[in-house]
């Protein structure tokens, strides 16, 4: 796939052949506004007894303005006998990725990655808000390239990105998510139990690499990214800080 490249001496943002085309038409949807969004992950498991609490929190998280929250399912907890059904090896992978990263010594549940740039216990919602804070300061302390995503009435979504970040190599990743989740859950540590989540992950997509400069691109959505919101991350190659984001909410919003 070929990649719009307004300067071509700027712009380096390949593609990889994970999702085919689109033709671009207008957008269904304003591109985002000027608040920048801290991206909080989730990583967590309806197979993990103490992760109800951050899913909780994750829920409230979702509908601020200052926040891009994400949650990502885990499969490790699978075995204790409850298949959680939102799992992936994917998002396990992901979470791997961030303990060497983040210099982590172990993965856990529930963990909270704020931006790439830090993790937290993520029932621990004082702890969670003040590195919320720490990672917003951190954006304005740096000029930030700019990010929008908008959808054609075709489904299909396009990705601007502009600004010259720094020289570092970074990428562009599509994250498709659904807004709400009610399970009823029959075995396993919450057995019993009906969980609430909020924004989960079901697909998950590198577009492309990008080293800064004008540039777009149009693709068109199937499978498990036909969901109700998307995402896309701006983030330093090797798991490092996410330096932009920018949302459709479920309602193209």
């Amino acid at each position: 796939m070929s990649f719009i490249r307004r300067n071509t001496a700027l712009a380096a943002f390949v593609l990889l052949p994970l999702l085919a085309a689109g033709s671009h038409a207008g957008p269904a949807a304003a591109e985002p506004g000027g608040m920048p969004r801290v991206v909080v992950e989730l990583f967590t498991s309806q197979g993990c007894y103490s992760c109800p609490p951050a899913e909780a929190i994750l829920g409230e998280l979702a509908d601020r303005d200052d926040v891009l929250a994400l949650e990502f399912h885990v499969d490790y907890w699978d075995y204790i006998g409850w298949k959680d059904p939102f799992a992936s090896a994917a998002f396990t992978e992901r979470q791997r990725a961030y303990r060497g990263a983040l210099n982590a010594r172990y993965v856990y549940t529930p963990q909270m990655v704020i931006d790439g740039r830090m993790d937290e216990v993520g029932s621990r919602r004082m702890a969670v808000e003040k590195k919320i804070r720490a990672a917003y300061d951190a954006k304005h302390a740096r000029p930030a390239p700019t990010v929008s995503l908008s959808r054609a009435p075709d489904g299909a979504v396009t990705v601007r990105l502009a600004g010259a970040p720094d020289g570092k190599e970074y990428e562009i990743i599509l994250a498709a998510f659904d807004d709400r989740h009610s399970t009823e859950v029959l075995r396993g540590e919450n057995a019993g139990k009906v969980l609430i989540s909020r924004h989960v992950v079901r697909g998950f997509r590198k577009l492309g690499d990008w080293i800064g400069g004008p540039a777009e691109q149009t693709v068109a959505l199937d499978g498990a990214m036909q969901a109700d919101g998307l995402a896309v991350l701006v983030q330093e190659k090797g798991y490092g800080p996410i330096i932009a984001n920018a949302l459709l909410r479920p309602g193209g919003s």
